[in-house]
């Protein structure tokens, strides 16, 4: 005979490997799109949602109309020529993003049978899926501008929010894992650090996409033959970046000091860990792109670890926020007596 606790339990774990599984996705698009941006994919496909007119883009010139560079061209952007790389660049990427789109809608179903014990993990799943769908029309509109540089950071904060929104139901899907930090004020002042770090490292993305900008613009000034002279062409920006960079660091420090003193809690630990190995290859990978001529790869690795270390620094604050990590049943504060 099978237990109706333990099959409620199975249901939920299948829920939680899910929601995680639908993050993986998320974060691996994330990552597609910063190959895109990184080796200047972005127009590879200059219509949406086919690409030169087919849902299975062309891997030769020999097989577009003879007449495809009038077609095309004024959206190509002077890149007349058909580069197949580019284009099954992009076109995977949005192949990501539809799968993205249908996990994200699967998490979204099963979310329901949470609908009665806790109710904010169906709407974080709502959430989830209208800034995914959201940012599935942003994509289109940023192929019909042409990349515009506004619309692309736009795109790329709604990929934070859609993964935001993601790790929120994760947690409350986990309440076993937030209910050990219920009980102290010490966590109540390491969610204020966590906050305020998650906001400077945020501004800190964002002026990042900023200084891309200016990059992409020294790119078109000089092409891809004077790599060498790109960072040297960079405006104040980069300056500013980079020496902001040099704050982050010492928040992360307080904060990896502070999460290393509260480590009785499992993930507690394990993300004051994970945030020691990402904020490190995270300053490496941007020295490597400040001295060593921006090199292609370095360029979405550095993306996807800071969005990485944005997500850890969201769920520690869940956990250390039970109030909105749990759900209010759950969050009672535990009083123990002491003789």
């Amino acid at each position: 005979m099978i237990n109706s606790s333990n099959l409620i339990n199975k249901k939920e774990q299948r829920f939680q490997s899910l929601v995680l599984l639908t993050i993986l996705i998320v974060y691996l698009v994330v990552l597609a799109g910063g190959i895109v941006r990184g080796t200047g994919s972005g127009m590879g496909c200059p219509d949406w949602p086919k690409c030169f007119g087919r849902w299975i883009p062309p891997t030769e010139a020999s097989q577009l109309p003879s007449n495809y560079q009038a077609i095309y061209g004024a959206k190509l952007k002077g890149e007349i020529e058909f580069n197949a790389v580019k284009t099954w660049i992009e076109y995977v990427n949005r192949l990501l993003g539809v799968l993205s789109g249908f996990f994200v809608f699967a998490t979204l179903i099963t979310s329901f049978q949470y609908w009665r014990k806790d109710k904010a993990i169906v709407i974080g799943s709502i959430a989830a899926f209208l800034l995914i769908g959201a940012n599935g029309w942003l994509g289109s509109r940023v192929v019909a501008t042409e990349l515009a540089q506004y619309l692309i950071s736009f795109h790329l904060l709604l990929a934070i929010l859609v993964v935001l929104s993601l790790l929120f139901v994760f947690v409350r899907a986990n309440p076993e894992q937030v209910k050990s930090m219920t009980n102290g004020r010490k966590e109540s002042r390491v969610a204020w650090l966590l906050l305020l770090t998650l906001f400077l490292t945020l501004g800190q993305l964002l002026l990042g996409t900023t200084v891309r900008e200016t990059l992409d613009e020294a790119i078109k000034r000089l092409g891809y033959g004077q790599r060498d002279s790109w960072i040297d062409n960079l405006d104040w920006r980069f300056y500013v970046h980079r020496s902001f960079s040099l704050v982050i660091l010492a928040f992360h420090v307080a904060v990896i000091y502070q999460l290393r003193k509260l480590g009785k809690n499992g993930w507690i630990s394990a993300i004051a860990t994970w945030l020691i190995v990402m904020v490190f290859i995270e300053i490496l990978t941007g020295v490597i792109m400040a001295y060593m001529a921006v090199p292609a790869a370095a360029q979405p690795i550095h993306l996807l670890l800071a969005i990485i270390i944005i997500g850890l620094q969201f769920v520690a604050w869940l956990m250390c926020m039970p109030r909105i990590g749990l759900a209010q049943k759950s969050a009672q504060p535990i009083y123990e007596l002491k003789i």
